[in-house]
């Protein structure tokens, strides 16, 4: 099982369902990703296209010497894994995603606003809708990595946190976050707030501050700068994009961002996969943090259901 993880986290996100699934004999793996951690920074925004982080994870299977494997990804992991199946499929056994649902015409601004809930999210207010935060990094990128640069540890303990319910509904704050200058306001830095090690245990938060100290966030922020290279990346997957290895995909009932439980957004996933399976955990956006164990468990039962061993 190879897991790779999102915007902005790092290979030990997946410290819980790694401990649960390798006393069960699965050889699990989850690196850094490209611009994360240990791996390499690099100092074009070009270099963190999707084709180019499929490369890694190509490199990667190859040095494991590895059998197809099960790709498990979130946020956006969960693109890379759905373009390891779509362009490599002969290197997947299944896909469990979560968060982002697949899009066969490639995860891309222009292909998310097509998708936005209008009732929501008027066009006359609300151009890209939940979607702003994208245009942000595009267009205030310095900005954007000096905000969550100033202060680390308060940065990691401000954007890791349970999802409230009572945000179902509501317009997410994504979606005025160019008029609203930024993650954190008029201030530029993050509000000082004690982490919640009900989510990251005390010593992975700290491996967090330590990377991210080290790295930066322009690694990590120059995954959205690549739209028209990925769109022209994703017309390239065989078969069309249809996958046809089994997939299952996570919704957070209280992610108000990546919203798929009410809105169009899942959509397109279900007419490009043909053996889907889907679940809801109740949770935010990182909802395998907030409830491990029930993440683990419908991952497990859904393994077994589809008759897999490690």
């Amino acid at each position: 099982m190879i897991f790779v993880h999102g915007h902005p986290e790092l290979g030990v996100m997946w410290r819980a369902q790694m401990e649960h699934f390798a006393a069960a004999g699965w050889r699990c793996v989850a690196p850094d990703m490209r611009g994360y951690g240990g791996s390499s920074v690099h100092a074009e925004a070009s270099s963190y296209a999707v084709r180019e982080i499929v490369t890694d994870m190509i490199e990667l299977h190859d040095a494991l010497d590895a059998k197809a494997a099960v790709w498990v990804g979130h946020d956006w992991g969960a693109p890379i894994a759905w373009a390891m199946a779509s362009h490599h499929p002969e290197r997947c056994r299944a896909v469990i995603n979560m968060s982002v649902p697949y899009m066969a015409r490639g995860f891309a601004l222009p292909h998310l606003v097509a998708l936005v809930d209008r009732d929501l999210y008027p066009v006359e207010k609300y151009p890209v809708g939940q979607w702003d935060y994208w245009l942000y990094y595009r267009e205030q990128f310095e900005t954007a990595n000096r905000d969550f640069e100033i202060n680390v540890p308060a940065t990691i303990a401000a954007l890791y946190r349970p999802g409230p319910p009572e945000a179902v509904g509501k317009p997410a704050f994504t979606a005025t976050l160019s008029q609203d200058q930024g993650w954190f306001g008029p201030s530029h830095r993050a509000p000082a707030v004690a982490p919640d090690f009900g989510m990251i245990p005390k010593a992975d938060y700290e491996l967090f501050v330590s990377a991210f100290s080290e790295t930066g966030f322009a690694g990590a922020n120059a995954w959205y700068l690549n739209d028209a290279a990925n769109i022209e990346y994703a017309a390239e997957a065989r078969n069309f994009g249809r996958l046809d290895m089994p997939v299952l995909f996570f919704h957070g009932d209280f992610d108000v961002v990546c919203e798929t439980v009410n809105s169009r957004l899942a959509d397109p996933m279900r007419d490009d996969c043909s053996d889907l399976s889907e679940v809801r955990i109740q949770g935010g956006h990182f909802f395998m943090l907030e409830r491990k164990e029930d993440v683990n468990l419908a991952m497990q039962d859904w393994l077994s259901e589809k008759g897999f061993e490690t």
